[in-house]
């Protein structure tokens, strides 16, 4: 402003509109241009979807719980879509031989529990057999899942919980489950959305927090509160295959270093795409 001007200063609050609010949007549904930061996207990119399986651009992370539900809807149906066969990978013959390669998983890849379950299995066949075993002797079968003290003496403490609660069986509901030993919240949904195919809620494993923070579903920082803020952006019916679907795509697309956004089938609402 002029030395000695009589015009009004502008507020300090008051800022000129980004970029992106100044211009007309974009008629084809790519991702928009970012109007400032690091990571910059200064060209749109469809990411070689098909016009048929874009969604509407998505600017910047969802606020509302309209907007996150519109991105979980896309996310559910590119990711069925993209992964028809996405289970449980850890191999299993009943409820009992899940919640054991469970708490094996542990800080361990399932491809090293599925090494580790047949000879465990095969010596202790049932919760009873378990409840009996020396904790040592169980340390020398899961010594390669690492933890293996830990996760030994788990296993017989809770085969002993089984017979002594429950008769060998394994209950079916998160408050009983959570009590037995090596179980927490994300083991007991494991168990009742596997075994017994009841949904009473999401398994929030590294991967799920990691993809559910790109996605901007989730702020929060604990699998319980993402769990939490996940539940009502989903069919209740398909959070057990949610958990799965998410997991596949941060295995096999949305890696935590270098995620394939280039090839991912859910870029386009992904406010996270390219920023990595």
């Amino acid at each position: 402003m002029p030395k000695g001007s009589n015009a009004p200063r502008q507020p300090l609050s008051v800022k000129k509109p980004a970029k992106a609010a100044r211009q007309a949007p974009a008629a084809a549904p790519v991702l928009p241009e970012r109007s400032a930061g690091k990571g910059k996207r200064k060209t749109s990119k469809t990411f070689g979807l098909k016009p048929s399986q874009r969604a509407a651009p998505v600017a910047k992370s969802p606020k509302t719980k309209a907007e996150k539900q519109a991105v979980a809807g896309v996310v559910l149906e590119r990711l069925k879509a993209e992964y028809p066969d996405a289970h449980c990978e850890l191999d299993h013959r009943n409820a009992f031989e899940l919640l054991c390669a469970t708490i094996l998983s542990a800080q361990c890849t399932d491809a090293r529990v599925n090494m580790v379950t047949p000879a465990l299995f095969e010596a202790y066949p049932t919760a009873h057999a378990l409840s009996v075993a020396k904790v040592e002797a169980v340390e020398e079968i899961v010594r390669t899942t690492g933890f293996f003290r830990a996760k030994a003496k788990s296993l017989v403490g809770m085969a002993n919980m089984l017979v002594d609660r429950f008769g060998g069986d394994v209950p079916r509901t998160i408050a009983e489950l959570v009590p037995l030993p090596g179980v927490g919240r994300k083991t007991a949904n494991v168990i009742l959305g596997n075994a017994f195919d009841i949904n009473e809620g999401i398994v929030v494993d590294t991967h799920v927090q990691r993809l559910a923070r790109r996605f901007g579903l989730t702020r929060e920082p604990d699998p319980i509160g993402i769990e939490r803020e996940l539940m009502p952006l989903f069919p209740q019916q398909d959070w057990a295959l949610l958990s799965h679907l998410l997991i596949w795509h941060g295995r096999r697309a949305c890696f935590a270093r270098k995620p394939a956004c280039g090839s991912c089938v859910v870029a386009d609402v992904c406010p996270s795409a390219g920023m990595e």
